[in-house]
């Protein structure tokens, strides 16, 4: 479904991402495993057309990405859940689902997906009227992933969705994103919790200094002592 080419990023005279390369299957839940300032962030943004590409190809439905904006990525099906979920706090829960559609809205039913989104998050249908900015810490990721459903995307990106999230409602979190991966929805998660990611992609890329380092599932990564020593410490 997606695959990264050798890609390279650049931000300004500083290179993010160093010949990355990742291929995604119709259907998987991929992890994208790192610290700080690793390059996670950065492929996703290279992935929906937030950073140019320098060199390197990216592949979508066997059609390549060249140059392109957020939303026409959005409009081609993939959907990012950034990370600080970047709600528009002063606007209604409502409000902020209704934006999530707003470059969609010629090929979706925005009243019945916004019913879907309520039927994954039913703390969030009671609220509906209620600002953004006034939800809980947990509330708000709910919504920051309602709010990317609502373009029905086909991929969808989630960028440290758990920052900040209370214990209990990461598991409520997590329950509401293998339903949406049952519904056939392809899934790349970027976290820092390493045995969270493993417990919910099929397999992940750890990546380092902008470079991928590593690949594999959960077992042959767990089973690796050179991940075991630079990355089960990140948690």
């Amino acid at each position: 479904m997606l695959e990264l080419q050798n890609v390279v990023v650049d931000h300004g005279t500083l290179r993010a991402l160093w010949d990355v390369s990742i291929d995604v299957g119709i259907g998987e839940r991929i992890g994208l495993l790192g610290a700080n300032g690793a390059g996670k962030s950065t492929t996703m943004g290279a992935i929906v057309g937030l950073y140019p590409v320098t060199s390197g190809a990216i592949t979508y439905e066997g059609r390549a990405l060249g140059p392109h904006t957020a939303a026409e990525s959005m409009a081609s099906g993939i959907a990012l859940v950034p990370e600080g979920r970047r709600l528009f706090l002063q606007m209604s829960v409502l409000e902020n689902l209704s934006m999530g559609a707003y470059g969609a809205r010629g090929r979706i039913d925005v009243a019945r997906q916004t019913e879907k989104v309520f039927a994954l998050f039913p703390a969030l249908a009671g609220k509906r009227h209620q600002l953004a900015g006034e939800l809980s810490g947990g509330q708000q990721q709910m919504l920051a992933v309602g709010r990317a459903l609502m373009s029905a995307p086909r991929l969808l990106l989630l960028d440290e969705p758990f920052i900040g999230v209370a214990p209990l409602l990461v598991e409520e979190i997590l329950l509401a994103l293998q339903v949406i991966s049952d519904g056939g929805v392809t899934m790349i998660l970027v976290e820092q919790n390493i045995h969270r990611a493993l417990d919910f992609v099929s397999r992940a890329y750890v990546i380092e200094n902008g470079r991928i380092v590593l690949a594999g599932d959960r077992e042959s990564l767990l089973g690796d002592p050179d991940f075991s020593s630079k990355f089960l410490g990140l948690e």
